[in-house]
């Protein structure tokens, strides 16, 4: 498995479990597991522990385009809690 960790998923809900529980969102492959994620955000940066890692899959919606039906992709999401006092600057905004 080449890469996990696909990207970071920002919506107000995940921007609030950042800042208020210290937890990041990762839209991950599907076929990954909690050891493979946190292995992979403790190599993003040195120094970073994960407490603990929680995974969704999330089905996807069955939408209608006219009188065509399709379907989106299933895909797996994990919520990543740190360790109290340290942060990934991949969320952090560049001024």
């Amino acid at each position: 498995m080449a890469n996990i960790l696909k990207y970071p998923l920002l919506t107000e809900k995940t921007t609030t479990l950042q800042s208020k529980n210290n937890q990041y969102c990762f839209v991950v492959d599907i076929n990954a597991n909690k050891f493979q994620i946190k292995d992979e955000v403790e190599k993003l940066k040195k120094g970073v522990e994960v407490v603990s890692v929680r995974t969704i899959t999330v089905r996807g919606k069955v939408k209608r385009m006219g009188r065509f039906m399709g379907k989106r992709s299933n895909f797996k999401k994990a919520l990543v809690r740190l360790k109290a006092g340290q942060s990934l600057e991949l969320f952090e905004a560049t001024a």
